[in-house]
Formats: structure tokens, sequence, C-alpha cells
């Protein structure tokens, strides 16, 4: 078996016939999984743009706050989940883009670049929300990035879990690179290929050119020296056979759908229930949703509730795990669901 290589990892993200993977125009790193690559990104923001600042979505993964605290980067806020829709809020998000405070920095980007800042996007399946915007939306959201000379960190943790089809989730990423974005990507195998307790990950940096990709890349080097010395051996060896293995890959590719198909086919169950339960809400965001997570709007108060009367267990801003989500308990959860949120 060989050694995962960074380009093995950037062909999913970028495409196998990208420019960018074409003429090593990426700087990458194997990291711990998703949450490694993300800190590793963040500590080189830390490193070599102390001035700047990482926006983030509201709501955003808990953990990303934390990753950027600790890297010592000051963080903010755009808007992105509309609570009453409980869908994306578009304009409010191009609003965001378009009114962000300059920092006084020199992105890589542009070296005389006038209203930078670094962003972070969930290219699909957001976490937690499991909202994501449509073509036409990244389209907009890609160009307006352009005219800021904004820096696009894109955190890429369910890769084929979000449609069942891993080209089809890197659409976002296309998108910024068909349109000349320098950008940075954090990976994770952790959930479309079942390797949680592995830790497999990679972050890499799309640059300008090859010299500007080794420099970055030495950088990257040092600070994983520094911080964990080397990746897990098993983990990275098992991606590493699967992913140049083209019966294995495909075979591969055959489960993440069959996967993702399951967790549609609940989502479409768990609607078709509640609404059969003659419930007084619109359920129609279930299937509006996308990936591991249904970002259901309950409250806290019927988020206990269900905890305490029906042993259903969600993290107290209502996000449930599809995964957990089977034929045999999905009626369970509707009627439990229906009851707590009775009027």
């Amino acid at each position: 078996m060989a050694k995962l290589r960074d380009s093995d990892c950037v062909k999913l993200a970028y495409g196998d016939d990208s420019n960018v993977v074409k003429e090593s125009r990426f700087a990458g790193a194997p990291a711990l999984s998703g949450t490694g690559a993300c800190r590793l990104f963040a500590e080189f923001q830390r490193r070599f743009y102390p001035d700047s600042r990482m926006f983030l979505p509201i709501p955003a993964w808990s953990n990303h706050n934390d990753i950027w605290r600790d890297s010592e980067v000051c963080t903010s806020t755009y808007n992105y989940y509309d609570r009453d829709t409980k869908g994306l809020q578009f304009q409010a998000l191009m609003n965001d883009i378009n009114t962000t405070i300059p920092d006084p920095i020199h992105l890589i980007i542009s070296q005389n670049a006038s209203d930078r800042s670094f962003f972070l996007l969930h290219p699909c399946a957001h976490n937690p929300t499991g909202v994501d915007p449509n073509y036409e939306q990244w389209k907009e959201i890609s160009h307006l990035f352009k005219i800021k000379n904004h820096f696009p960190f894109f955190d890429m943790a369910y890769q084929g879990i979000a449609s069942g089809d891993l080209e089809k989730d890197a659409t976002a990423i296309r998108i910024f690179l068909d349109d000349g974005h320098l950008l940075g990507c954090a990976q994770s195998f952790s959930k479309n290929m079942g390797l949680y307790g592995h830790r497999v990950g990679c972050v890499s940096i799309v640059s300008r050119d090859v010299k500007q990709a080794t420099a970055i890349k030495s950088q990257l080097q040092q600070i994983v020296r520094a911080m964990y010395s080397s990746s897990p051996l098993h983990g990275p060896l098992l991606v590493s056979t699967i992913l140049n293995d083209a019966d294995l890959k495909a075979l591969w590719e055959e489960e993440i759908k069959v996967m993702a198909d399951r967790m549609i086919r609940m989502r479409i169950k768990l609607r078709r229930t509640l609404e059969e339960l003659n419930s007084s809400a619109n359920w129609e965001h279930i299937t509006k949703q996308v990936g591991m997570f249904y970002f259901s709007g309950l409250s806290p108060k019927e988020v206990n509730r269900l905890q305490r009367d029906f042993h259903i267990y969600m993290t107290n801003d209502g996000r449930v795990s599809m995964a957990g989500v089977t034929s045999s308990n999905v009626k369970y959860l509707a009627s439990a669901i229906h009851e707590v949120t009775r009027v």
C-alpha cells in the first residue's frame, strides 16, 4: 500500500482534471481529520496574517469557534440560517459579504486587495443546519467574493453525504476555482469512509504558482512537526488503497450513495409521517435540508421534553442525527416530535 498523498485527496475536492492539480498549484498536508485540518489552517492564518479574522456562519459548528479561538485568531460572524423559514438567509448573507470591514493585511489573493477577509464556508451539508446554497446562489457568492477579494476556506467534512455523489457535493469548490479564486480546503474521511476513529484528513491551499505552493507547503509542514509530528499510518493507508484502486474506489462511491440515499428516504418518511399526523407545523424543511443532520427548529424546552418523556436525544439546538433515524424508529420519532410541538 502506498502512502496517502495530498494529491490523492485534493483530486476529490478540486477534480481529477483540475488545472490546480495538473499544475501542482496547491500546498497540501495530512491532518488529523477535518478538525485537525481546520486547526492547521487556523495556525497558518495566525502566523502569517496576524491582524486578520475569520468570519463564521450563524450558526456555526461549535468546534469552529473553539478552533479559531484557541489559535488566537479573531472571529466575526455572517448571517446564514433563517430561523423562520428554516432555510438560507441568502440576501442577509450577501449583505454581510459585501459590507465586511477590511482587515489590514495582504492576502495571497492579491497584493493590492482592499476588502479582504477570511470566510469559512461549507461546500455541502452545512453543519449544523443542513441548509446549502443552490448552484445559482453559489455563483453569486463566488462573484461577490471576487469583487471583495475575500479568501474562502471550505470545510468539507461531508463530501458524498449530501447527495450521494462526490462530484456534485464538490460543486461549490469547482465554481470558485472556475472563477479564479485562491482558496483553502479542509477534508475529512471520517464520515464518507467510516474512519472516524482513524483521524484521516487533509488541508490544502490553492496558490498562484508552484513557487508559492512550495513555500506554503514548507510552512504547513513546520506547523505539523511542532503540533503532532506526523499523522497516523493505518487509516491513511486505507484511504490511499481505496483512492488508487479503480475497482475499490467505484465500490466506495456506490456505498456512499447507498448510505446517502437511506438518509434521504428517512427524511421523506419523517416528513410524511408528521404530515399524516395532521401536525399544524410546516415540515417541508426536513426534505429541503441535506446531509447527516436535520436542524429541526425545536426549542430547548421541546428538546428537553423529548429527552425526558420519550428518551430521544439530540443537541440542545434541535439538531437531529439522520444517521440514527431508521425504518424501525422513524414513526416513534415523528410521533414524539408531534406530541411536543402540538399547539
